[in-house]
């Protein structure tokens, strides 16, 4: 609805430009609202997701060596970055024929710059790949009360940085606000498609559940298997 709205020139694409002006004309000092709006650069998104990528190639492999000492199944370790690289590609893939094909003037202080403004890139960029790195350091952690209760803190803080982001990228007058949560549509979708591939895929042929393939879980079914009185 929302690309469809920017194409048509609907009703919401006028409200969203008078939203913008207010937005670019308001309180927020300038000084912070760049430093907002610069985090959604690939040069500073892109060594976040990369260093998050490591971290998951190496305790993957290290929990997969485990996984096999212990006789289980060993989990598709490498998936997971694979996946998070190809979807942090996908994004410009995504973005820039929809630039080109809507090609939205800017607002006034992008006068003179080619259009297209719809959707964001930076917006898409730190919303794509502050996600997936935080998605990795999320999932490389053990199945543990912890983890648990560190989903919804991981979620609020996603949620407060792209809040920034777009923020500064308005006040600063480089986007409109249709731009910016347009992007943030096109990044759930691959979120969420990110997140799907590696639950269907990255686990194996089995999955490992509570204790299940952990050695202590290994020697109690081998004990009790040797208990087990012989048949007559």
């Amino acid at each position: 609805m929302l690309t469809w709205q920017v194409a048509g020139h609907g009703p919401l694409r006028a409200l969203d430009e008078r939203l913008g002006r207010a937005v670019a004309s308001g309180g927020l000092p300038a000084g912070p609202a760049e430093f907002l709006a610069d985090l959604g650069n690939t040069a500073v998104a892109l060594p976040v997701l990369a260093a998050a990528v490591v971290r998951s190639l190496w305790r993957g492999r290290r929990d997969a060596r485990q996984r096999a000492d212990d006789g289980a199944a060993p989990p598709r370790w490498w998936l997971p970055p694979l996946a998070a690289a190809l979807t942090a590609a996908a994004v410009p893939a995504l973005v820039v024929p929809l630039k080109l094909w809507l090609a939205r003037p800017g607002p006034a202080a992008m006068a003179g710059a080619p259009d297209g403004f719809y959707p964001s890139g930076h917006a898409a960029t730190a919303a794509v790949l502050y996600g997936l790195a935080a998605l990795l350091l999320y999932r490389g952690r053990r199945q543990t009360p912890g983890r648990r209760r560190a989903g919804p803190a991981v979620a609020a803080g996603l949620v407060l940085l792209d809040a920034g982001v777009g923020t500064g990228l308005v006040r600063r007058g480089y986007h409109w606000p249709l731009d910016v949560l347009g992007s943030w549509c096109l990044a759930g979708v691959l979120l969420a498609l990110w997140w799907a591939v590696c639950d269907r895929w990255a686990a194996g042929e089995r999955r490992a559940v509570g204790l299940a393939w952990t050695p202590r879980a290994r020697r109690h079914r081998e004990g009790a298997d040797g208990a087990r009185p012989a048949a007559p």
